[in-house]
């Protein structure tokens, strides 16, 4: 290392991206500059961040690869948003990534920001194999119950990918099906295949309540996509059960 380096062109150098020697690191350590340790130490935390997106997506995969080792050549991964709210549809996704999908970094959607889950959604559409979504809307929940709407709309999913799966990886659910699947706790934390899904449900959902939020203004929507939030209920006290309200749940079956 060159002594008449500055602390601005070593932070550079840290931050470009470029492979950094052990022995340039070693000199770096020496280096007595606040700065110079500053930027050394945030380099260091960048590599263990990376190391553990890296320890993750593998961990994700383990599902797909050990499916992938019976000889199973397109899995498909299928989660649903939506079952909780008072307002809107249940929305399903199912979702068919490559072998190297190279997604490192995707998570399911409950932990990743709006932003975060739309820069994925357009991820997972430009490397997966096939994609397909199934909207219930709230007659047809109210008419079979929310867990078997669910369940069917799962199976729309998947029967209108274009590809026929070999196997399905589920969260939390089973569906009437002759395709193999396998039901995983968690799975969109667990399956990549299902965290694809997931995410793409959520898009999609949260695409159809902002619209909504426009045809029926005054319950926030736009912003609690018909979970049942302070705003919501103040809007249904004051504007009453919209056509899109599901009318066996609570408290909007009190109001009829």
């Amino acid at each position: 290392m060159e002594k008449t380096q500055t602390i601005k062109e070593i932070k550079e150098l840290l931050s470009s991206g470029t492979e950094i020697s052990s022995d340039y690191l070693a000199l770096l350590k020496q280096d007595a500059r606040k700065g110079v340790q500053t930027a050394l130490k945030q380099y260091e935390n960048r590599l263990k961040k990376q190391a553990l997106i890296q320890e993750n997506y593998h961990k994700m995969q383990s599902y797909e690869r050990a499916l992938r080792e019976q000889g199973k050549g397109y899995i498909a991964g299928i989660d649903e948003v939506g079952r909780g709210p008072l307002a809107g549809p249940v929305v399903s996704a199912a979702v068919i990534l490559p072998e190297e999908p190279d997604l490192a970094g995707i998570n399911d959607s409950k932990q990743l920001s709006e932003v975060e889950r739309e820069h994925w959604a357009e991820k997972i559409k430009k490397v997966a194999l096939a994609i397909n979504y199934s909207v219930i809307s709230p007659e047809m929940i109210d008419s079979l119950n929310i867990y078997e709407a669910t369940r069917v709309s799962m199976k729309e999913s998947v029967e209108g990918l274009g590809i026929r799966p070999d196997c399905l990886l589920i969260d939390a659910m089973r569906i009437d099906s002759r395709i193999p699947q396998e039901k995983i706790i968690k799975g969109d934390a667990k399956s990549i295949s299902i965290a694809a899904a997931s995410i793409i449900a959520k898009v999609t959902r949260d695409n159809i309540m902002k619209e909504l939020a426009e045809k029926y203004p005054g319950y926030g929507f736009e912003r609690n996509a018909g979970y049942g939030t302070k705003d919501h209920l103040d809007g249904l006290k004051k504007h009453g059960v919209t056509p899109i309200h599901r009318k066996s749940f609570r408290p909007v079956k009190d109001l009829l």
